[in-house]
């Protein structure tokens, strides 16, 4: 969700190395500033791919950028699931600590908000990028979803709209503040949440 959540790096393999390091530029430019904001000649220089080798990996701008949030969407779910794992079996406890993955990349230096309603905004519903920020979000929440149904949620697709509205509003405002308590305060409102919605 982030420039690089969780300071993970994707490492090159040597069949597609041309690929990775044109995705590698793509990710770091187009989280610091827009997809619209770089364009492809950027992307080619920074890369030192020449610029067939660049349309030969992708065909179009639309194309990187897609690929682009494939690898923010593997990043940042990878990031939720592995809070919410580490906060314990109890699937109450793992909808709210799915939230310490919020708090972690919120308090990165190159904390730029969410990548996916960053794009969304910039690009024209129906595009193949709208699409795929779109199916991310609708991704996340029925995976959420599916906890608050372990948890014994009385409603759980409520739940779990409320949840992922809370980690979409505490990402939009710490990139404004670039205060990272909007992430601790939703975490405390996920647990009130939580327990409303699960009591026995």
């Amino acid at each position: 969700m982030v420039a690089r959540p969780g300071g993970q790096r994707a490492s090159p393999t040597p069949r597609g190395e041309a690929r990775e390091r044109i995705l590698e530029t793509a990710f770091r430019l187009f989280y610091a500033h827009g997809v619209r904001g770089v364009g492809v000649d950027t992307i080619i220089a920074a890369s030192g791919v020449a610029k067939a080798t660049f349309y030969k990996h992708f065909p179009s701008k639309d194309d990187l950028a897609v690929a682009y949030l494939d690898r923010v969407d593997a990043l940042w779910r990878g990031q939720l699931q592995a809070a919410a794992a580490a906060a314990g079996p109890d699937p109450r406890v793992r909808l709210v600590g799915m939230f310490d993955a919020l708090l972690a990349v919120c308090e990165q230096d190159d904390f730029h908000g969410c990548a996916f309603i960053n794009t969304a905004a910039e690009s024209a519903p129906g595009s193949p990028v709208h699409a795929r920020s779109v199916e991310h979000k609708t991704e996340v929440r029925a995976w959420v979803r599916d906890i608050a149904v372990q948890g014994g949620a009385r409603d759980p697709a409520a739940l779990a709209r409320a949840l992922t509205l809370l980690l979409d509003g505490a990402l939009a405002e710490g990139v404004l503040d670039g205060d990272p308590s909007a992430a601790r305060a939703a975490k405390d409102a996920a647990a009130a949440l939580v327990e409303t919605h699960c009591r026995a």
